[in-house]
C-alpha cells in the first residue's frame, strides 16, 4: 500500500485486533515493502534492510498481543520499530569496529596444526617401535628400554656390567638394523 491509496478490505487496526495468521499476513503483505524501503534508506544496504524487515515483523508478531493501534495504520509504528532495529544494528557494528581497532596488529599466531600432525605421527610411531620392542626377547627388551628409546650410553653401560659392554652395544645394534 503506498501513501494516499486506499485500502481495499479490513483496516491495518481490524486486522491487528483480529489478531491471527492470516490478518498479520494480510499485514505483512500490505507493508512490507514500505518497511524494506524504510529500512534500506537507513543502512544503504539491501541485505541489512532485509534483515531489519523480518526482525521489525517479527517484532511486530511477538507484540501483537500486548500493542494497540492509536491510529488505523500498522505502517508507523512499523517505521519506528524498524528505525529502534537500525540504530541497534548501528551501534552493534560500531562496537564491534572499536573492538577490532584495539586488536594489536601484526601479531601473526603460528599455526598449531603441524605441531599436531607431527605429535600424533611420532605417537603412532613410538607405539610401533614398542610394539616391535614387545616382540623381542626379554635382555634385548631391556637394553633397548634403556639405551636407544632414552638415548642414553651411562644406561648401556649400567646394562653392560650384567653382560660385557660390547655385548650391549653388540645388541643395540643389531636392533637398530631391524
Amino acid at each position: 500500500m503506498r501513501q494516499g491509496e486506499r485500502v481495499l478490505g479490513p483496516s491495518d487496526g481490524e486486522l491487528w485486533a483480529a489478531g491471527g495468521e492470516d490478518a498479520f499476513t494480510q499485514l505483512f503483505e500490505r507493508h512490507a515493502e514500505a518497511v524494506w524501503n524504510h529500512a534500506y534508506r537507513l543502512t544503504a544496504s539491501w541485505t541489512l534492510a532485509e534483515d531489519l524487515t523480518s526482525m521489525t515483523f517479527l517484532t511486530a508478531w511477538r507484540r501483537r498481543d500486548e500493542l494497540t493501534l492509536v491510529r488505523d495504520s500498522a505502517r508507523p509504528w512499523l517505521y519506528a520499530v524498524a528505525g529502534f532495529l537500525a540504530r541497534t544494528e548501528f551501534r552493534r557494528a560500531t562496537r564491534f569496529q572499536a573492538l577490532v581497532a584495539r586488536l594489536p596488529l601484526g601479531r601473526d599466531v603460528a599455526d598449531h596444526a603441524d605441531r599436531v600432525v607431527e605429535q600424533v605421527d611420532s605417537d603412532h610411531g613410538m607405539s610401533r617401535v614398542l610394539r616391535a620392542v614387545d616382540l623381542l626377547p626379554r635382555a634385548e627388551q631391556e637394553a633397548v628400554r634403556l639405551c636407544l628409546l632414552g638415548e642414553r650410553r651411562e644406561k648401556l653401560a649400567i646394562y653392560g656390567r650384567k653382560s660385557s659392554l660390547r655385548h650391549a652395544l653388540n645388541v643395540c645394534h643389531r636392533i637398530i638394523k631391524r
